[in-house]
């Protein structure tokens, strides 16, 4: 097979190509920009482009396949080339289904909690010696990427909704037709691309549409939005809905209970509580039962910047924590997480608004009470995010308006963001940083080092 790459520096799209030529397929690819790491995930392999840029002479009718990246844009030339020569042109997930079509596919998504989940699910797997393929939208320990692809029986995706490429809109998860789909909540988001909550419903709808004949879907039924969706679809698959599984917290530790079993976790919250109880259905779906299920979750310490421990003082009651959180759900879920596990420690919390969602003045009444279980908390937001996504100046008073907390203390500055923290007392205390970006280059590792 030979196949070319348009925009290859991407976070997934490299790892794709790395794993389809260890499969043993002919791998080219072009960017106009290339970051690390994945420059140097792509020279240690040999794929990194001898010459950043597009080159149309890439493109030649031998190529059986052209995936097609999300940077780039419609006036590609070499995309233009492809068209020309009418190549068998690919989104990143129409392609991942091409490679999975005699597999048994997983996919799982939802508003939130879906990478969690995917990791879970991989992780019991690994633990369990089972030959599977996955896609998954974090770094995992215990897995050298993101993506791999091989001639395993089964995959285990990630299913985004957020659209595939240029040329395709859909979201992805369209494209990915599961045997076994998990959807772990709906919560609207995304408001650049799905303008109203019910444009945004209509994407799961559809996606329950493309399970397989046979099909099951395991989906949480303590959200109303989606036990509501899934009860008024006429689809022909199995239903299996679940809740948080039964549990109690020993000294900071939360132990969980399935089928009379009994396993200790090294994550916590009702969130992840949700998120393992679905890749335990889904599990279960694949043969494994819950005393291995329990062995192989018990090993699981998180995705990458999904609750992540960044540093810890056990002497003066302190950790710091990083979480992707920002979307109001993810904000709320991740908050009453850290709250509950340790009900006797003070909360501060600082979250970046970062998405053109967040960013947007008529959006932020979704954030109303989401930051309230914090005793101190700061919004963080860059004037350079509002340039690059030509979004007008973002007002103190509306932000504030908007999380319905007159107590909130937003700041615009990352060095300003550096002082207030330096200033805070650290005893007892869990400081919580949520953001899917980088708070503006703020250093949270070495801040982290500075307050301990």
């Amino acid at each position: 097979m030979k196949v070319h790459f348009i925009a290859i520096g991407g976070s997934v799209m490299h790892q794709l190509a790395i794993a389809l030529h260890r499969k043993g397929y002919a791998v080219t690819g072009s960017d106009d920009e290339i970051f690390e790491p994945a420059r140097s995930n792509l020279q240690r392999e040999g794929l990194l482009p001898s010459d950043i840029g597009w080159q149309p002479s890439r493109i030649h009718a031998n190529l059986d396949a052209v995936i097609l990246g999300m940077h780039a844009k419609g006036d590609n030339p070499e995309l233009q080339r492809a068209q020309e020569l009418s190549l068998p042109i690919y989104s990143f997930p129409e392609y991942i289904y091409q490679e999975s079509r005699d597999k048994l596919r997983v996919v799982v998504g939802g508003s939130h909690g879906k990478t969690t989940t995917t990791a879970m699910i991989m992780t019991v797997l690994k633990h369990s010696q089972r030959d599977f393929d996955y896609l998954v939208g974090a770094r995992l320990q215990g897995f050298p990427q993101s993506v791999d692809i091989t001639r395993a029986p089964l995959i285990v995706c990630e299913g985004d909704e957020y659209p595939a490429s240029v040329l395709e809109k859909r979201p992805k998860f369209h494209f990915l037709h599961p045997h076994v789909a998990v959807i772990t909540g709906i919560a609207w988001d995304h408001i650049n691309v799905f303008p109203t909550f019910e444009n945004y419903l209509e994407q799961f709808s559809i996606f329950l549409d493309n399970i397989e004949p046979g099909g099951v879907l395991i989906y949480n039924d303590t959200d109303p939005v989606l036990k509501k969706l899934v009860e008024q679809h006429p689809g022909g698959f199995r239903r299996i809905g679940y809740g948080i599984p039964a549990h109690r917290i020993e000294d900071g530790i939360t132990l969980v209970s399935l089928e009379g079993h009994t396993g200790r976790l090294k994550v916590f919250g009702d969130h992840n509580l949700l998120n393992l109880h679905a890749a335990f259905l889904v599990a279960k779906e694949l043969g494994i039962d819950s005393p291995d299920f329990l062995d192989g979750v018990a090993v699981f310490s998180g995705a990458a910047k999904r609750l992540e421990l960044v540093k810890a003082s056990p002497q003066n009651g302190v950790s710091i924590y990083r979480d992707f959180a920002h979307a109001p759900s993810k904000v709320k879920a991740t908050i009453q997480a850290v709250k509950t596990q340790f009900p006797e420690r003070q909360l501060i919390a600082v979250l970046e608004l970062h998405t053109f969602s967040s960013l947007n003045e008529a959006f932020l009444a979704e954030y109303k009470g989401a930051l309230d279980p914090a005793d101190k908390a700061v919004v963080f937001y860059s004037r350079h995010a509002l340039e690059l996504k030509r979004l007008p100046p973002l007002p103190e008073e509306k932000v504030i308006a908007g999380f319905a907390k007159p107590d909130l203390t937003v700041i615009q500055e990352k060095e300003e963001l550096d002082r207030w923290l330096m200033k805070q007392s650290y005893k007892n205390v869990n400081l919580l940083f949520m953001s899917s970006g980088d708070f503006d280059g703020l250093e949270i590792d070495t801040l982290s080092g500075k307050i301990l």
